[in-house]
Formats: C-alpha cells, sequence, structure tokens
C-alpha cells in the first residue's frame, strides 16, 4: 500500500504543481482546497479532493484523522490573482494568519493523527540584514517594523511550529522558497533578489518528503541572495528541475 500524504493547499501555485509529482512517485494523495470549484482540477491531477477551511479545526482534524497520512505537506498561502498590488496590503496579513494559526492547526492535527512527517512552505526573504548570500543559519529580521514585521513574525511561527514536530520524534522540514515565478503564480518570468520556479519548488517538495530530513532549507536559484547549497547537499535538489523531467533526474 503507497503512502498516504495530506496536501493542504494542493489548488495552489505549488500544490497545482506538486500533485502530479507526489502521484507519479506513487504516493496516494489527498489535496485539500476552500473552493468547491477547485475539486475537479485536484482529482483530474490523480489525488482525492477534501474541501476543508485550515481555520476550522474539528474540520481538518477529523479529515486528517480520516485520512491518517504518513505525511502532512503544507503549501497553504491566500494571494490575489496575478498578485494584483491594490490587494497585497490585506494578503500580508491573510497569509500571517495562515502562517500562525493555520500552520498551529495542521501540526496539532497531524500530531493527533499520529503523522510522522510535515513539511511547510516558508520564505527565503525573512532574514535580518546582513552577509550574503544568507544561510539557513541566520537570524530571521524579528526587529522588523511594519507590514514586513507581521510577515516575519508569520514565518518565525510557522517554523517554531513545524521544527516543534522533531522534539516529539516525527521529522518537520521547512523549505524557504524564493520569489515564486512561472504557472499560477502571477510572474512569468524570475523577479527579486532569489528566484525559484513554481516546478522546482514543486520538486524540492517531492525531495524532502523522499529524504526525510528535518530543518531549515533555503529553495532558490543559483546566485540568488540566499545561498542553495544545503538543499543540494541534503535533499538532491537543484533548480532546473522541472515538471517533464526524465526518471533518472532525481538521482
Amino acid at each position: 500500500m503507497s503512502e498516504r500524504i495530506f496536501l493542504a493547499g494542493a489548488a495552489g501555485a505549488v500544490g497545482s504543481a506538486l500533485t502530479p509529482l507526489l502521484v507519479g512517485a506513487g504516493y496516494e494523495v489527498y489535496g485539500t482546497t476552500r473552493h468547491l470549484d477547485r475539486t475537479d482540477a485536484i482529482r483530474a491531477a490523480g489525488a482525492h479532493p477534501i474541501l476543508v477551511d485550515v481555520f476550522d479545526r474539528a474540520t481538518l482534524a477529523d479529515a486528517i484523522e480520516r485520512v491518517a497520512p504518513a505525511i502532512v505537506i503544507h503549501q497553504l498561502t491566500d494571494l490575489p490573482p496575478a498578485l494584483d498590488p491594490t490587494r497585497m496590503a490585506d494578503a500580508v496579513a491573510r497569509n500571517a494568519r495562515i502562517r500562525a494559526e493555520g500552520t498551529a492547526n495542521l501540526v496539532t492535527a497531524a500530531r493527533a493523527a499520529g503523522c510522522a512527517h510535515i513539511v511547510a512552505q516558508s520564505i527565503a526573504w525573512a532574514y535580518a540584514a546582513g552577509q550574503a548570500p544568507y544561510s539557513e543559519s541566520q537570524p530571521l529580521d524579528t526587529a522588523a517594523e511594519g507590514a514586513r514585521a507581521i510577515t516575519v513574525n508569520g514565518v518565525v511561527a510557522l517554523e517554531r511550529h513545524v521544527l516543534a514536530f522533531n522534539d516529539c520524534g516525527g521529522v518537520g522540514t521547512v523549505l524557504r522558497y524564493g520569489n515564486l515565478y512561472g504557472p499560477g503564480t502571477g510572474r512569468d518570468v524570475a523577479q527579486g533578489a532569489s528566484p525559484l520556479h513554481v516546478d522546482a519548488a514543486a520538486w524540492a517538495a517531492l525531495l524532502a518528503v523522499q529524504r526525510a530530513t528535518s530543518g531549515v532549507f533555503n529553495i532558490a536559484e543559483d546566485h540568488a541572495e540566499v545561498s542553495n547549497r544545503k538543499a543540494k547537499r541534503e535533499l538532491g535538489w537543484r533548480p532546473d528541475l522541472r515538471l517533464a523531467m526524465p526518471e533518472n533526474a532525481r538521482d
């Protein structure tokens, strides 16, 4: 019997790319969305759709208990279509709530269901000012102010909840994604100090599942503001990975 994965955010940009990768690798995937009209796309990608809101703790806990997954993957965000700049201010607060409250709900439910491993999406632009390229051991910008403080505080909460999974005998993996571009992201070309194609982001999650390695990993292209050495070394990840890579690409 294949391992079951509970993929929170299966209809999002990374989730949509990740679902067929997981299915193709032999996992049985249960993918969540808040929107009924997105369940058909999840099903078409080979996963079992689950309609649930991460802030509905009771329903979420029941869903995870019924699935009894070996692995939970957290790819939830709440961003406006095409990253509409007129709506991004509200999105900052919504994303911070997902990272703090939503992650806490996922981790609590995963623990209760006996899940062994949780992989979560974080971001690679929350570091405190310092020497670039930033490595995972460098501090986050906890002294930030304004909107950046909201974002960084959400990231700190998310990573704390996920990494605490290691303290109870599980495996907690945090993927600090760079600035996403590609299908579904609102950006067609590489942008930002640490660009990352959405397909390469999805591959990082698959490799994190397969390697079952705990800790924090920067996931961004070469010569970015952050170092991707650890992900290359410990996960076998490459920034040129795409959905149509050949079978030997993961070797």
